[in-house]
């Protein structure tokens, strides 16, 4: 019996000539594409929810149980990670960025087969059931390019970098429901050399993904609503404290995350070289800090971030804890997304600034420390900028948050000069295209 990709070639063709131009199977491609990535992101969300709920019902319920849960889950999930689908392991955008050198190659096809991105978003889910500190986003963004290539596939049009990052870009949109942000995403980050002739297919993607994602769930506010802003005077003052601090801690984290995943390439012996050994003792220490905060820094941070945004208030320890087990939960080898844990550890580095001007707006000094951290991880100040303001309303702080952002990329470039994603992405590069080392990667693309 003729395969459904076989059935709708043989539709699209007769006798070797085209019936369809390749532009109407690229626009099929995408459009289809496009509206999977939307429901299949939303359907990742629930499950991650519906896990992180579990998770947190077992901790009220049996408050030592994750020192015994979480190291087990991250060994076994690191161990299915290495023997199923190795190159699922992280976050997934480096995955993208490494695929989109060479869309129609083998490359690729390792990268984002629809087997390696279905068990990443499995995996994930895993990785939030243990309390592992992930995001999905990253997961998306793999699963959405994986998606949008074997859409094209399916209609036999051809496979370009633009494809990918359309996929990945309709990702980020459906994940935080944040369309625009998908697009500067797609500029910013996936796109080393954006064209101009990708520009459709990357908008037409993103916000149908959008729109399907928004469709089902409703037109939400991923983190809600911020309190009052800050006035003029307060932010000229406060915004680049928010970046300076905010950038070199996300520069610090970026470097300590290349450092041990240099140290796991290059280790022969030693720790480093023991992986699942490596995962057991990040599962302790995840474990532990989670017990000590209450269960803040487990999961994705998305409650924690939400409630210190909407001046509910929160633990002091959620900044530099979250850190931690971040880091960690990046070492350990498990796949998971870094983009929500990154504004919680900004939300928590923003509480701590904010006791410092306690006559001022804690939910918008909260805004900015999210915006200042994650900026110096990803490197990708549009991108915070937008994420952040679709996600809790905040039009009216833009000035603000574009003037940390700005002081926080310069800040983490003088920590960590690297940009994290694009310096990731070397480890799923053949070794003849890999640079020799990390530090000669300057600035933006």
């Amino acid at each position: 019996m003729a395969s459904l990709k076989e059935r709708i070639l043989h539709t699209l063709s007769t006798d070797g000539t085209d019936l369809v131009p390749h532009e109407w199977r690229r626009r099929a491609g995408s459009l289809l594409g496009a509206v999977l990535i939307g429901l299949v992101a939303l359907i990742f969300a629930n499950a991650a929810n519906t896990a992180q709920t579990v998770f947190d019902g077992m901790f009220a319920r049996w408050p030592l149980s994750p020192l015994v849960v979480t190291p087990v889950l991250f060994v076994v999930l690191a161990w299915m990670t290495r023997l199923i689908a190795p190159a699922a392991r992280g976050s997934g955008i480096p995955q993208v960025i490494a695929a989109s050198r060479d869309p129609e190659g083998i490359l690729a096809r390792g990268l984002l087969g629809m087997r390696t991105a279905l068990f990443k978003l499995v995996v994930t889910i895993g990785a939030v059931l243990g309390g592992a500190s992930v995001g999905r986003e990253g997961p998306t963004v793999q699963l959405g390019a994986a998606i949008m290539v074997g859409c094209h596939r399916l209609f036999g049009a051809r496979l370009t970098s633009g494809v990918l990052i359309a996929g990945g870009a309709a990702g980020v949109a459906a994940a935080f429901n944040t369309p625009i942000a998908g697009i500067a995403f797609a500029i910013e980050e996936l796109a080393s050399a954006y064209e101009q002739r990708v520009a459709v297919l990357v908008m037409g993607a993103v916000m149908i993904s959008g729109l399907t994602s928004q469709g089902l769930a409703g037109n939400y506010l991923y983190f809600g609503t911020m309190g009052q802003p800050l006035g003029v005077g307060a932010a000229l003052i406060i915004a680049p404290i928010a970046g300076l601090a905010g950038g070199a801690i996300g520069g610090l984290f970026s470097r300590a995350l290349l450092a041990v995943t240099r140290l796991r390439r290059q280790s022969k012996r030693g720790f480093f070289a023991r992986p699942l050994l490596v995962a057991f003792v990040c599962g302790v220490a995840v474990a532990a800090l989670g017990i000590v905060t209450h269960g803040a820094t487990w999961g994705t941070g998305y409650a924690p971030a939400k409630a210190l945004l909407e001046g509910q208030g929160g633990s002091l320890w959620l900044g530099p804890a979250k850190f931690v087990t971040t880091l960690a939960t990046s070492a350990s080898g498990l796949p998971g997304g870094i983009f929500a844990p990154s504004l919680a550890v900004g939300a928590g580095f923003g509480k701590l600034l904010a006791m410092v001007f306690p006559h001022e707006s804690a939910g918008a000094i909260v805004l900015l420390g999210m915006v200042g951290y994650f900026t110096g991880v990803v490197r990708a100040p549009l991108t915070g900028v937008i994420i952040l303001s679709e996600t809790t309303g905040s039009t009216g702080a833009i000035l603000p948050l574009v003037l940390t952002a700005l002081i926080a990329d310069w800040s983490g470039s003088m920590v960590c000069k690297p940009r994290l994603y694009h310096a990731l992405s070397r480890d799923f590069l053949p070794h003849a295209e890999t640079p020799e080392e990390d530090g000669e990667e300057e600035g933006h693309h």
